[in-house]
């Protein structure tokens, strides 16, 4: 199985981006994502050096965040050139403007401190903009707290498998210790009423985008099916 997992290493998370790379490369991940892009990698081992290192896909993101619908705005604007993915930390304030916004490529933990509707789910088919699945929520909290991420994560699902939306799923690791196998992740599945398919193709979706991505972002790439020639310029 194709999988990735989304991370967020050192200084944001506890482990560096190596660590959680050669941890992830024993799970049996086909890649990773880093979160925290800009961060993670400086001052260190560069995305390239890592991947090579323990010979899994590294994708470089960038994830936006506590901010107002404006500021959020020039930052998407900045970095959508800059990093191959661009990531949305879903709140009351950016979650509309997330799914709205086709520059953006995933709305991270929608239901943690915002909600979604059909309203949302539609806006974010039309615009490309994949709704995580945020696992870690149910993994690493009990009691009261593991109840209602069960309930987030069940009226997320209804909502995206009603209108078709498109989506990742992740275990938003932040320490090498946080992350759990694909085939947990599948078994977890079972347990907030995804089929294991459905979560397979969550956890591979981050790849599909960065492999796309890589593409737009590529200097022989004009549009869908159409790439430059070598002796073609930009009009």
């Amino acid at each position: 199985m194709d999988a990735y997992e989304a991370v967020r290493a050192y200084p944001d998370g506890e482990s560096t981006a190596a660590r959680l790379a050669l941890t992830a490369a024993e799970c049996d991940f086909s890649g990773i994502v880093v979160r925290n892009g800009p961060a993670a990698f400086e001052g260190g081992p560069s995305r390239s050096e890592v991947a090579g290192e323990y010979d899994i896909d590294v994708v470089d993101a960038v994830e936006i965040g506590g901010e107002s619908r404006s500021a959020a705005s020039a930052r998407v604007k900045e970095h959508r050139e800059e990093h191959t993915l661009v990531v949305v930390e879903g709140s009351d304030a950016l979650n509309r403007f997330a799914c709205e916004e086709p520059r953006v490529d995933v709305l991270a933990r929608p239901m943690a401190d915002g909600d979604v509707n059909h309203v949302l789910a539609r806006a974010a088919k039309r615009n490309g903009v994949r709704f995580e699945f945020d696992f870690g929520r149910v993994l690493r909290t009990s009691g009261g707290q593991r109840v209602q991420a069960l309930g987030d994560l069940r009226k997320l699902r209804e909502i995206v498998t009603y209108y078709d939306a498109p989506y990742v799923v992740s275990a938003s690791p932040e320490s090498h210790l946080e992350l759990r196998a694909p085939r947990e992740l599948l078994a977890l599945g079972d347990v907030v009423g995804f089929d294991r398919e459905a979560v397979a193709q969550g956890l591979a979706e981050w790849g599909r985008l960065a492999a796309r991505n890589r593409e737009r972002l590529s200097e022989s790439f004009i549009g869908p099916g159409v790439r430059r020639g070598r002796h073609e310029e930009d009009d």
